[in-house]
């Protein structure tokens, strides 16, 4: 599946308990058609201690994976929510560009 969304984008969450949040794509899963970001989707799992790789153990708070089309990707240049169009440019490269400024996207 392919995304419009890649590592490192601010996205802003447009449904779910998060909604209205801004943050930090942190890794982005095509297969399942998913993204991690950063402070948003907050889960807590309980793990076993394991002294071989100096984990202790406990309740540990971090981050559920989001379906992609909750989100929406945050211009860096108008700082809005906005679409992405894609513009091919010299020697058939493509580029990611905001819909509402043309700011390039990264």
């Amino acid at each position: 599946m392919r995304l419009f969304v890649k590592k490192n984008d601010t996205v802003l969450m447009l449904a779910g308990k998060d909604r209205g949040k801004k943050g930090r794509v942190l890794k982005v899963l095509a297969r399942e058609g998913k993204l991690i970001v950063e402070k948003v989707n907050m889960i807590k799992r309980h793990t076993r201690p394991n002294p071989q790789k100096q984990i202790k153990g406990g309740v540990v708070e971090r981050e559920a994976p989001v379906p992609a089309s909750r989100v929406m990707v945050v211009c860096p240049e108008c700082h809005t929510a906005t679409r992405v169009s894609h513009v091919v440019a010299e020697g058939g490269v493509r580029h990611r560009v905001c819909k509402k400024c043309n700011g390039y996207l990264g």
